[in-house]
């Protein structure tokens, strides 16, 4: 399994749980995603994204999404998909 960076954590809102992230690549409800910072470290399934309070599918390079977090995850984490080789 190999990855490939397709964001950046923005800010954490850790009474809901969600990360605000800036995405460099697309996402897809279902893809496998690894959270990695200074202190984060865990890798999780991508169970819904939302743009603009809005569930979504699929977000696209550029987009401004929120993710349900199963960790606490920090500003300026790297957010990874996980892709079959």
């Amino acid at each position: 399994m190999k990855e490939e960076r397709i964001g950046v954590i923005s800010h954490y809102y850790s009474h809901l749980g969600v990360a605000a992230i800036v995405l460099e690549g697309k996402l897809v409800v279902g893809d496998t995603i690894h959270i990695k910072g200074h202190t984060s470290d865990f890798i999780q399934k991508v169970e819904s994204i939302q743009l603009e309070h809005k569930d979504i599918n699929l977000a696209e390079k550029g987009a401004d999404i929120g993710l349900k977090v199963k960790e606490h995850a920090r500003e300026h984490d790297v957010v990874y998909r996980m892709v079959e080789e």
